[in-house]
């Protein structure tokens, strides 16, 4: 409970209506409770996602979310060619790089950038436990 007047704020970097800093990153910007009313529109317009009448899907945040599914796809099935018991715990440790990319615009920017770098590590180890294997 709280006392007083209390009044919603919702802080939101909309991709077409936020400045950026220098950094070119957006800059969230206060909106008042009117922008339920926004929300409740946007629930109602969710079956346009995913289809050519997405406003938001052509952003280049939303072409690299979908390029990354499609990225983790072909480095799950590379992995699945050469399993074995010994090397399920790094199998597992490179399938689950993708749970370290969170947030949004620059935050979600950022974590994609070092979880690349993390695959990247992982996969050279795999790579090295594979020609182990083949040297032998």
């Amino acid at each position: 409970m709280f006392e007083g007047d209390v009044r919603v704020v919702h802080h939101l970097a909309p991709p077409l209506l936020a400045k950026t800093n220098e950094k070119g990153e957006l800059l969230k910007k206060p909106y008042g409770p009117w922008m339920r009313w926004a929300f409740a529109l946007l629930t109602r317009l969710k079956w346009l996602r995913g289809t050519a009448l997405d406003p938001f899907g052509r952003t280049e945040e939303r072409k690299t979310e979908r390029a990354l599914i499609s990225e983790y796809r072909v480095c799950i099935e590379g992995l699945l060619v050469d399993l074995s018991s010994k090397r399920l715990p790094l199998a597992v440790e490179i399938a689950r790089v993708p749970e370290g990319i969170r947030g949004f615009g620059h935050v979600k920017v950022r974590h994609l950038a070092a979880a690349r770098v993390k695959r990247s590590s992982l996969l050279s180890q795999w790579r090295g436990v594979v020609e182990q294997k083949q040297a032998a």
